[in-house]
């Protein structure tokens, strides 16, 4: 999972200060040091979102571990759906300056592709 997809990643700086507390000098951290406190960020953030899930579902009233889950680890949009969004753009950006742009074979196309 990269960072993009990921909204938890420790900033350069504070790794740099792990990795120079360990030791015990200044180091700049190298690529291999970065992903690692990433992932183990990740990992971190990961089992704290379940455990909070967990604790939803049991004393919760509904669903409420699903919309914790679906809010803190939203799923990046499909390659469809950011194609839709940026029609809606030139529309809105074309229809701005009164060139009536809508193109409905662009939007057809994209309907008849598979949701993914």
């Amino acid at each position: 999972m990269s960072n993009q997809q990921h909204p938890i990643a420790p900033p350069p700086e504070l790794i740099k200060q792990w990795i120079s507390a360990f030791y015990n000098t200044p180091i700049v951290p190298g690529e291999f040091s970065i992903d690692i406190a990433t992932k183990a960020a990740q990992w971190g953030s990961d089992q704290e979102l379940e455990a909070c899930c967990e604790w939803l579902a049991y004393e919760g009233n509904g669903n409420e571990h699903l919309a914790l889950h679906a809010a803190r680890r939203p799923k990046p949009l499909s390659l469809k759906e950011q194609a839709f969004a940026e029609l809606e753009i030139l529309r809105g950006d074309a229809n701005s300056y009164g060139m009536g742009f809508d193109a409905p074979a662009i939007r057809r196309a994209l309907e008849a592709l598979p949701n993914d």
